[in-house]
């Protein structure tokens, strides 16, 4: 289904009862990513997955303003609103982990649990920030100039996703299909509004975060361990998990393990130690 919020269509699909778990992809992904684990989690869960601004069949507007994280949060809300649900259990992966962050910073009230796989809460100086938008700007225009194939080649052949090399050619493929289903237009702008350069230094709040907070990583993305072992001191209920062998995508990587991470600490998060 279609949600319009704020001036924007985005694509919605809520599958399952009980309480609710919102699932935010990463950046070139779409609510594809989570179909895998469609058939557990719906046991448990209300499944909310969004395709996020710019992504997969949700509106790609023209104005690179309106992807900015605090109007991509609030447009959240008003999903949730629309879908009546108070509070959800917030799972994000890289870009939509940061955005997952960013949701629960501004509307703590609407967090049960917070699940961050390979995420960041930015960078903490406004010189990291101007370069790191540099820089994500020159990607924007080069999406826009080589299109949309040529980049999904590219954003295949970065260090970040060296790992994925090793995955079952039918997994690429089907990776692969996700990212060329996108629009050159949405990629552009979510990078400009929505880049770690332009989105707000979160590591200053982490300690007002009040739910329980899960980190996951995969041992081979030492950046993203190295942020998450910084992150777990500062939040004040909080586990980190990595999970050994694997990069960055550790949903695409060890799908069973992950899923078994997930849902111990969804139905059991009560009991976990700040550990």
């Amino acid at each position: 289904m279609h949600i319009h919020v704020n001036g924007v269509p985005y694509r919605v699909e809520a599958e399952g009862q009980g309480p609710a778990l919102l699932l935010l992809h990463g950046f070139t992904g779409s609510r594809a990513t989570w179909e895998p684990y469609l058939t557990n989690w719906t046991r448990h869960f209300q499944v909310v997955r969004v395709d996020l601004i710019g992504h997969g069949d949700s509106a790609a507007p023209p104005d690179p303003s309106r992807y900015t994280m605090d109007r991509a949060a609030a447009d959240l809300a008003g999903i949730l609103d629309r879908l009546q649900i108070s509070r959800a259990h917030v799972l994000g992966y890289s870009m939509g982990g940061r955005l997952a962050l960013s949701f629960a910073a501004w509307y703590p009230d609407r967090v049960e649990t917070l699940l961050l796989e390979s995420s960041s809460p930015g960078l903490k100086t406004d010189t990291e920030r101007r370069a790191r938008r540099e820089r994500d700007e020159e990607l924007a225009d080069r999406i826009e100039r080589e299109g949309l194939e040529a980049f999904v080649l590219y954003w295949e052949g970065i260090p970040l996703f060296a790992s994925q090399r090793n995955l079952p050619e039918k997994v690429r493929q089907a990776l692969r299909k996700e990212r060329l289903a996108q629009r050159t237009r949405g990629l552009a702008n979510s990078l400009r509004g929505m880049g770690t350069g332009a989105q707000p230094s979160w590591w200053e709040h982490l300690g007002r975060i009040p739910c329980p907070v899960l980190l996951i990583t995969g041992e081979l993305d030492q950046k993203f361990c190295r942020i998450a072992e910084e992150m777990k001191g500062q939040f004040s209920r909080c586990r980190w998990r990595t999970v050994p062998g694997v990069g960055h995508a550790v949903h695409v990587e060890a799908p069973r393990l992950f899923d078994t991470i997930v849902m111990e600490f969804l139905l059991h998060q009560g009991k976990f130690p700040n550990s």
